[in-house]
């Protein structure tokens, strides 16, 4: 079976997004010197799911800057052409996570880089996760897109490491306990 893996960045207050999807406060706190590892954990990843919103977000970027294949799990798009400028590197599904996680693990795939809030929640609730990196940011922004939603009962976790940067985020790794 394909793994599940998050890297993620969270307000302080435990938002990823505003309430319209902005990540103003996440771009503005981008310091190009430091090297918070993503480049380290996307190494290991086979394929990146992304919910819509996220799909959305980096949409309105200048550059698709993923290098390897992403599924957009949304029922929205599904049956939508796929942009032109990203044919060959993106598709569209509408599985549920753990049917998409066997479609994948059938393909060969083994870990997957999951992306977007409601998408972690739902690969949570499904129990897909196998750990996850969350960087903190030292900005509180009232309300928005919480990374955590409601859940149906404990999920335990085991801190792997933590560090903080001189910006002032703060990074946890945590695995999840069997």
């Amino acid at each position: 079976m394909a793994t599940a893996h998050v890297f993620i960045a969270v307000s302080l207050d435990g938002f990823i997004a505003r309430p319209d999807g902005d990540i103003d406060w996440l771009l503005q706190r981008d310091d190009p010197t430091e090297d918070h590892g993503y480049n380290a954990f996307i190494a290991d990843k086979d394929v990146i799911v992304m919910g819509r919103g996220s799909y959305e977000k980096v949409r309105t970027f200048d550059t698709w800057f993923y290098d390897r294949p992403v599924v957009v799990l949304s029922e929205q798009l599904t049956g939508t052409p796929v942009p032109e400028a990203l044919k060959g590197k993106l598709r569209f599904s509408n599985l549920a996570p753990a049917d998409l996680m066997a479609e994948l693990a059938g393909q060969g795939v083994q870990r997957v880089y999951v992306d977007g809030g409601q998408l972690v929640q739902s690969f949570l609730r499904d129990g897909l996760v196998a750990d996850m990196v969350i960087t903190t940011v030292p900005v509180l922004i009232g309300s928005g897109r919480r990374l955590f939603g409601g859940l149906q009962r404990d999920i335990d976790w085991e801190l792997v490491s933590n560090c903080s940067f001189p910006s002032g985020l703060v990074q946890a790794s945590y695995r999840l306990t069997v």
